[in-house]
């Protein structure tokens, strides 16, 4: 079978932000440490599962604000009766 060929090169997903977590991901593009040194000697596949990937960790941050959000969502300012409570 033959290798399909690449009309348009993909391109660089960074935003120019360039600022990194604790865990080396990069705040702008998501992409790690490795992923943002090594982009430019990739192939098209590897740039494909970077890209992959990178839809992952912004589906995760997003069920996490989302969460996050939900736990900070109490209503401080209900009145409670003490009897409802015990």
């Amino acid at each position: 079978m033959s290798e399909q060929i690449e009309l348009f090169d993909i391109d660089n997903p960074c935003i120019g932000v360039c600022t990194s977590n604790k865990k080396g991901y990069c705040f702008g593009c998501l992409r790690s440490r490795t992923e943002r040194q090594l982009w430019l000697s990739m192939n098209t596949e590897q740039r494909r599962e970077v890209l992959r990937l990178i839809v992952g960790r912004k589906q995760r941050i997003e069920q996490m604000r989302q969460r996050k959000g939900q736990q900070l969502d109490f209503d401080f300012e209900e009145v409670i009766e003490m009897g409802d409570l015990f």
